[in-house]
């Protein structure tokens, strides 16, 4: 069995690697010369790609967004999370401001339209929400993770409302996003993609490339406005209707 996962992984990482390498690449040298929907059509399809290449199935309920504004609010889970998402909708992710300093993953990131925001930073949360206001008056589909850090896949941590402020201000409609991995053969829960507290990345992609296969969730809940909820009872309410659906 243990002989299996090693050549499995064997396998399947140097071709997600060369993968890496050729999103590197193809935002080095094209992305300048295609306009915004070439370069969004260019990250899903990538990402789509690198599903395949570690077996990864993506399956997805509820109406995926067609165009902004929307804010989508997911749980965070993964590494992989980002990945599933741009799968299923190109979106732009807000991410910690580290992200953009890292080796390929950072030019990868910035190809894709990431916004950074440094997370402890009450000043910075300020400025990113004026930087999401003016993304979304530009139509733009943003993605939050709220609980500002991965979880265990089953529950949840605490929302933080602050970045909710952006769709307030712009009348934007926000839509919460329920994520989860599923093992394909059984339909159980799959924690082998999670990446939280004591684990290290290289853990999780071990976990993740070894294990059975994998079938990536995604649930896009209803469309709904504030009406004139606070951003922390908002957050509160969109803690509960992703709680509810991870219970399921």
């Amino acid at each position: 069995m243990l002989l299996k996962k090693i050549l499995r992984v064997a396998v399947v990482l140097p071709a997600a690697f060369l993968h890496l390498l050729r999103g590197y690449w193809t935002i080095k040298t094209k992305f300048a010369k295609l306009d915004q929907q070439e370069q969004q059509t260019q990250v899903q399809q990538w990402a789509q790609h690198m599903l395949s290449i570690t077996s990864i199935k993506l399956e997805v309920t509820g109406q995926v967004p067609v165009a902004g504004p929307v804010l989508l609010v997911a749980n965070h889970i993964s590494w992989l999370d980002i990945l599933v998402l741009h799968s299923a909708r190109h979106c732009r992710f807000v991410s910690k401001d580290g992200i953009a300093r890292w080796p390929i993953v950072g030019t990868l990131a910035n190809g894709s339209g990431t916004l950074y925001i440094k997370r402890e930073s009450r000043r910075d949360a300020h400025r990113m929400v004026q930087t999401m206001a003016g993304r979304l008056s530009a139509g733009d589909i943003l993605a939050v993770f709220p609980e500002g850090t991965t979880g265990d896949g089953i529950t949840l941590r605490h929302f933080h409302g602050n970045l909710l402020e952006a769709a307030i201000a712009t009348q934007t409609p926000v839509q919460a996003v329920t994520l989860r991995f599923m093992d394909v053969a059984t339909g159980a829960f799959s924690s082998a993609p999670r990446y939280a507290d004591a684990d290290t990345l290289a853990q999780s992609v071990w976990r993740t490339l070894s294990a059975p296969p994998i079938c990536a969730v995604i649930d896009y809940g209803e469309l709904q406005q504030h009406n004139g909820r606070s951003r922390r009872q908002w957050a509160a309410d969109l803690h509960a209707e992703i709680a509810k659906k991870l219970a399921r």
